[in-house]
């Protein structure tokens, strides 16, 4: 049976979510990719373990996580039942429900029906009794605010979450769903959306100066623009990269391929800090205290161990941010 590091808390440290009672190390562990039904089992198995050795206690998923949907999710209940049981009560295990993922018109959006027929889903795939953090993974235009908020209240009445989270959603929206959590005494606690180097949007939406306002926590994803933040694509496209072997999300095509070049340059700004270029992407992320953590991805163990560094210097100065800045503008 595995045996966790026991010094993993003195290679972590973490942040509180808002003014909630809950804290996420800095890093997280998100299984978007790379843990599906096209992964390697024992790799998965192997990043988990030096996650969780290295102080990650959180782990990332949602109801159509793969290839296939759902199977990211199977994949993380057998690697529980392995190897993690003995430490449950330890971990952080978050999954949303908002995206397609079954047929017909009640298996997307944010209807009651689905989110808690999801969320039983979810966790019977987990082979859990709770989550610690149940997502709505995006805003609804159609469906009532107050019908979706109403359901991850009653996911956290019934002890089927402990915490209540949304994703994707604007600064108009989280405060309006504030709103009926508040009334509704729900333990929201944070927001997952989109943010690094290159995309801003939280910062034009309002949601990153909302939830600082509402004393909410901040967790991000593709803080490394799906890859393209590292030293990856500096020679071209790898034929194991994830542009040729998934393509779902980055491809040829993409727009963020486009920037490899002001990527080299941002390069040469890391370097002086004495940071590759994904960690400090990461750092830039963390910077400010909103942000309660980043969600890495990786397809092995090595990745992981590199990222875990980059949550030990996040300060920047005036300077270097202005240089990231024109980096990105020019």
């Amino acid at each position: 049976m595995y045996q966790a590091a026991t010094d993993r808390y003195d290679k972590m440290s973490y942040r509180r979510c808002g003014k909630s009672g809950l804290l996420l190390p800095k890093v997280s562990l998100g299984l978007w990719h790379n843990f599906g039904d096209t992964g390697v089992y024992a790799n998965m198995v192997k990043m988990c373990q030096t996650a969780f050795d290295n102080g990650i206690t959180h782990f990332d998923l949602a109801n159509n996580y793969g290839p296939a949907p759902g199977s990211a999710e199977l994949n993380f209940g057998k690697i529980m039942k392995d190897n993690f049981l003995p430490y449950r009560d330890e971990l952080i295990i978050s999954t949303k429900a908002g995206y397609d993922m079954w047929e017909g018109p009640y298996g997307n959006w944010g209807s009651r029906k689905y989110l808690l027929a999801s969320l039983d889903q979810s966790l019977k795939r987990m082979g859990l009794e709770y989550v610690d953090i149940f997502y709505h993974h995006r805003m609804d235009p159609e469906t009532p605010l107050e019908e979706t908020m109403g359901a991850l209240a009653t996911a956290v009445n019934s002890g089927k979450a402990l915490y209540v989270g949304l994703s994707n959603y604007d600064g108009e929206t989280l405060e309006k769903a504030t709103k009926i959590l508040d009334e509704l005494h729900v333990p929201f606690v944070i927001n997952q959306n989109r943010y690094n180097i290159f995309d801003r949007t939280i910062e034009k939406n309002g949601l990153k100066d909302t939830a600082k306002k509402l004393s909410k926590g901040v967790i991000c994803f593709s803080p490394l623009e799906q890859g393209v933040l590292t030293e990856r694509y500096f020679n071209g496209i790898p034929e194991d990269s994830r542009v040729k072997t998934d393509g779902r999300f980055l491809n040829e095509n993409s727009e963020a391929l486009k920037k490899v070049e002001k990527v080299k340059a941002l390069n040469e700004i890391a370097r002086s800090r004495n940071q590759s270029i994904a960690q400090m992407a990461l750092a830039w992320v963390l910077k400010d205290d909103v942000i309660t953590s980043v969600i890495i991805g990786a397809s092995k163990p090595e990745q992981i161990l590199d990222n875990v560094i980059a949550a030990k210097n996040t300060s920047f100065t005036e300077d270097e941010l202005n240089k990231i800045d024109d980096i990105c503008r020019s």
